[in-house]
């Protein structure tokens, strides 16, 4: 499956005059869920924030599109078919290249029972839907700015 992008346009206006935050533009963030509403949904607020987009729908995609495309940031939902984002985390920290892009977690599985086991497995963070954008796009920020 060939992956599909957006290219984002627009950072500039998220940010207020004089913002030390470096801008959303040129960032690829990669949209890893099997829910193909969510991710066009997920998708679409990232590229409406300047963000270039990939999308895949499996794990084993999102293996193949983060080694194509090398993003800068990971959005996965845990629960994706042929292999899961608990496995998907593990094998990309194996992989030189992509060791230190950061992977936030998207799920709607409870943070109780999960959480730990995916920051275990690799993950930087855990973030619940449904999602609060302002506050994903401040954490998603500050792991891009420090990786």
């Amino acid at each position: 499956m060939e992956p599909y992008f957006q290219d984002g346009g627009g950072a500039e206006r998220d940010r207020a005059p004089g913002s030390a935050k470096r801008p959303a533009r040129g960032r690829t963030v990669l949209v890893a869920e099997d829910d193909p509403d969510v991710r066009l949904m997920i998708g679409t607020m990232m590229e409406m924030r300047g963000y270039r987009v990939a999308q895949a729908a499996d794990g084993q995609e999102t293996l193949e599109v983060a080694r194509a495309e090398r993003p800068d940031i990971i959005l996965m939902d845990l629960q994706l078919p042929r292999l899961n984002g608990f496995s998907v985390a593990r094998f990309i920290r194996q992989e030189d290249a992509l060791r230190r892009v950061p992977i936030i977690v998207v799920s709607a599985h409870d943070p109780a029972k999960h959480r730990a086991l995916a920051l275990a497995a690799g993950c930087n963070s855990f973030v619940t839907k449904p999602i609060d954008f302002n506050r994903l796009e401040e954490l998603m920020r500050r792991l891009m700015d420090s990786a």
